[in-house]
C-alpha cells in the first residue's frame, strides 16, 4: 500500500474565472468556476515529506492551527496568523511529553493526526501517533500515542498521558463541562475516556470496536456517540457509565456495513449537538443523524448526493460552518476533457433551501508560494507532486486534501499535501 493510500484515510456554483490566455481559444476556458485561496507552505522543518492530516481548527484567539507529520522523528502543532501570515511552533510533541529519540524510527510520535479540538475554554486538544517504518531494519516497537494540550491564553503545551499501550491516537473530542476527554485509538480502534479529575483513562467497553478514523460528538443529552466497525451508533452516558448500541436507518435501510467498500465515515454535529451530517469517503451522499432519539434505531435522513460525478474521495473535510450549512471538499476523477488527473470540489449543503451547491473547483491564487522546480537536476522539487496546472495554466491541488474549517469571520481554511499547504478562501471567493 502507498503512503498516499495509507494517509487516509486523504445546481448553483460560484468563485471567479481566471484570465484566459488567449480569450478567442475555447480550449483554455474551463467549463467551471474556481474557488480562488491565498497558499501558505506550511514550516517545513516541522514535516519530512509534505505531509499532514486531519489536524486543523482555528482558536479562539482567530488563529489557526495545524498538525505536521515528522516520520520517524516528531510531529508539532504549527499556529499560522491570519493577520501577518507568520506561523511558529507551539506544540512539539517530544519536549511536551519528556522524549529524546536516539534515532528516527517506528517508536517516534511522528503524527498529529487527530483534527483538533477546540473546547470552550479555548485549550486545543490534540493527540499523537506512529508513522511508518524507516526501512527493513526498523524493527523498533511503537509505545503507544499521548493525549496532549495547549492553551493559546498561557501559550503552553502540555502531556495529558497515553491513553492505551501500544495504540496511536486517532481522534480526541473534550467534553469539559463534565471533566471527561473522548480518545479514539488507530489501529484496532478502541474506545477510551479520560477524566480530567482523576487523570485516569478507561474503557467504557473493552469489547467495543470502532470504524476506522472514528471521531467521537458529544449529544444535545451530553452524551459521547461514536461509530463502531460495523456501522451501529455507541452511546457513552456519563452519568450511568455505560454504552448503549443503537441502528442506524434511513428508510428502513442501514446506512452502512463494515464491508460496503465505501470507506471511513465523517461526520460534523450541528450547531444544536441535536444532530450530525454524515458523509462516506468515496460516496457524495449526505446524511442527517437525529442524535436526540432514543431506543433501538436512530432514524436518518437520506439528503441526497452532494456531487455528481465518479471516483470521489473526500477526507475528513465535512463540516457545519458558523452559517448553519454544511460544506465539504471532493476530489472527482476528471472528466471534463479540460486537462486531466482529479478535480477538487468545494460543495455546500444548505439546510434551509434543503439544496446542495458545487462552489467550483480549488485554484491557488498565488502559484509561486512553493519552489515546484525544476531544480538544478532538472527533477521536480521531492514531494511537490500533489498539485497540477489545467490547460490555462492554473495551479490546482491533484492528489489529496486533508482538513476543512470555517473561521468565524467566514474564511475557510483547507490543508492540501505534497507540499504541505494551508489554503486561505477568503468569503467572497466562494459565496
Amino acid at each position: 500500500m502507498t503512503r498516499l493510500a495509507v494517509a487516509l484515510l486523504v445546481v448553483a456554483s460560484g468563485g471567479l474565472r481566471p484570465p484566459l490566455a488567449n480569450a478567442q481559444d475555447s480550449t483554455n476556458v474551463p467549463p467551471f468556476r474556481y474557488v480562488y485561496g491565498t497558499a501558505y507552505h506550511v514550516l517545513p522543518e516541522t514535516h519530512t515529506d509534505e505531509s499532514g492530516y486531519f489536524s486543523l481548527c482555528e482558536g479562539h484567539n482567530g488563529k489557526v492551527y495545524v498538525g505536521t507529520a515528522a516520520y520517524g522523528r516528531n510531529a508539532y502543532l504549527v499556529e499560522f496568523d491570519p493577520k501577518t501570515g507568520k506561523q511558529r511552533v507551539v506544540l512539539d510533541v517530544n519536549k511536551t511529553c519528556g522524549l529524546n529519540p536516539a534515532a528516527p524510527t517506528y517508536a517516534a510520535q511522528s503524527k498529529i493526526h487527530t483534527r483538533n479540538f477546540v473546547g470552550p475554554s479555548g485549550v486545543i486538544y490534540v493527540g499523537s501517533k506512529q508513522g511508518y517504518r524507516r526501512g527493513d531494519d526498523d524493527k523498533a516497537d511503537y509505545p503507544g500515542g499521548y493525549l496532549m494540550t495547549y492553551d493559546p491564553k498561557s501559550d503552553k503545551a502540555a502531556c495529558l498521558g497515553m491513553p492505551l499501550k501500544g495504540e496511536g491516537i486517532n481522534d480526541v473530542t473534550a467534553d469539559e463541562a463534565r471533566g471527561l476527554v473522548y480518545v479514539v485509538t488507530c489501529e484496532e480502534h478502541h474506545w477510551v475516556v479520560y477524566d480530567t479529575k482523576a487523570k485516569t483513562f478507561r474503557e467504557p467497553d473493552p469489547t467495543l470496536r470502532l470504524t476506522p478514523y472514528a471521531q467521537t460528538l458529544v449529544d444535545a443529552k451530553g452524551r459521547g456517540v461514536v461509530l463502531t466497525r460495523d456501522f451501529k451508533l455507541a452511546r457513552f452516558d456519563p452519568a450511568t457509565g455505560k454504552v448503549e448500541l443503537a441502528e442506524l436507518v434511513s428508510d428502513g435501510k442501514p446506512v452502512g456495513s463494515a464491508d460496503d467498500q465505501l470507506g471511513p465515515a465523517c461526520w460534523a454535529l450541528t450547531g444544536d449537538a441535536k444532530a450530525a451530517y454524515l458523509i462516506r469517503m468515496s460516496d457524495s451522499r449526505l446524511y442527517r443523524l437525529d442524535l436526540t432519539a432514543d431506543g433501538p434505531k436512530v432514524p436518518v435522513a437520506d439528503l441526497g448526493p452532494l456531487l455528481a460525478g465518479k471516483g470521489f474521495d473526500s477526507r475528513g473535510s465535512l463540516i457545519v460552518g458558523h452559517d448553519g450549512k454544511v460544506y465539504a471538499l471532493y476530489r472527482t476523477d476528471n472528466d471534463t476533457k479540460f486537462g486531466d488527473g482529479f478535480l477538487h470540489h468545494l460543495v455546500s449543503y444548505d439546510p434551509a433551501a434543503k439544496k446542495p451547491r458545487d462552489h467550483g473547483v480549488l485554484a491557488v491564487r498565488n502559484p509561486d508560494f512553493f519552489p515546484f522546480g525544476p531544480q538544478k537536476d532538472g527533477k521536480p522539487k521531492p514531494w511537490s507532486h500533489g498539485y497540477h496546472r489545467l490547460p490555462d495554466k492554473t495551479l490546482t491541488p491533484l492528489h489529496h486534501h486533508m482538513a476543512l474549517v470555517m473561521a468565524k469571520d467566514g474564511t475557510l481554511y483547507a490543508t492540501v499535501i505534497a507540499p504541505f499547504t494551508l489554503l486561505k478562501i477568503d468569503p467572497k471567493d466562494y459565496r
